[in-house]
């Protein structure tokens, strides 16, 4: 006898209280709109422009210490900010250097110099440019619009006999995704950089998977009921995928929390991205993706493939 964690004949209704969470992540967009343009996002080096330092030592410091013993480097104003394990690993911003390829032997000797030798020593030095800072800005907006689209058009295209209006609640959950993951980064202050990047595109890759399943099912059952209403079997089609659903983000997520909580400081902005997409993207197509359709296609039944076929 298998293990089922969800009955086979389950039924909730989801699509019943699609009105009470369409209205939810209205508020929670909306939200995320007006952080992202007053509080911002804390962008890293790739898209801020200047240098980054991290600095590793062998006994506790402080950033005011830090800052007196580069002064002598004229660095101009320094962010520093504590990385890893706290008081001994350090993360230091400034936006102009000039002498970028002997920045690293440069803090090292004045680490040396003000804290003794084999202290402090530098782990890693990134430097951007402004104008490079600001292609890769754009670049990565350009991304995440294109690949948006180009999944919404694809779901158009593969369920156009059932309805075209998929397209669109593919969209409109992709754009919801996004902008929910960017608000847990702003309220997170967690760096946004490249890698955070790929893993913003991970999840619309993602979101996009978990609606296909619910779409083709949905695709599936009406053209097996074709006198039923487009929110009775949208509404079936989620309950037979919800097992599904669950092994599949349940197993991805709990990979995602091991690597949030033990992949160090490195890891931890792209695996809070990844976390926060895949519960998102699970959601999206569920009371978000679904909504959308039956809001265009209220009046009209959900026709199967045979019919439109012909």
């Amino acid at each position: 006898m298998s293990l089922q964690i969800i009955p086979p004949d389950i039924n909730i209704d989801f699509v019943g209280k699609r009105h009470f969470f369409v209205g939810l992540s209205t508020l929670v967009n909306l939200a995320a709109l007006i952080l992202l343009f007053t509080v911002g996002l804390n962008y890293g080096v790739d898209f801020s422009g200047g240098s980054l330092v991290q600095l590793d030592f062998t006994r506790p410091t402080n950033g005011d210490q830090i800052r007196h013993a580069l002064a002598p480097l004229g660095l101009g104003e320094i962010t520093v900010q504590d990385f890893g394990k706290t008081g001994f690993e350090y993360l230091l911003r400034f936006e102009k250097v000039r002498r970028i390829k002997s920045l690293g032997a440069d803090i090292d000797g004045a680490l040396a110099k003000a804290y003794g030798p084999n202290v402090g020593k530098v782990v890693r030095v990134e430097s951007v440019g402004a104008k490079v800072s600001k292609d890769l800005k754009r670049d990565a907006i350009g991304a995440v619009a294109i690949a948006t689209i180009f999944m919404g058009v694809f779901i158009a295209w593969q369920f156009r006999r059932v309805s075209w209006s998929f397209g669109t609640g593919a969209v409109i959950a992709l754009v919801h995704d996004v902008l929910v993951v960017i608000c847990a980064l702003v309220l997170s202050r967690l760096q946004f950089d490249l890698t955070t990047l790929a893993a913003l595109l991970t999840v619309i890759g993602y979101s996009v998977h978990d609606t296909i399943i619910v779409s083709d099912r949905i695709r599936e059952d009406a053209a097996k009921r074709r006198r039923e209403s487009l929110a009775s079997v949208m509404n079936r089609a989620i309950n037979e995928t919800l097992s599904r659903t669950i092994l599949t983000s349940g197993t991805a997520i709990a990979v995602l929390i091991a690597l949030l909580a033990l992949g160090g400081p490195i890891l931890r902005p792209s695996a809070f991205t990844l976390l926060v997409g895949f519960i998102t993207g699970t959601y999206s197509s569920i009371y978000i993706a679904g909504p959308v359709v039956l809001f265009w296609e209220s009046r009209v039944k959900v026709k199967p493939e045979s019919a439109r076929a012909a």
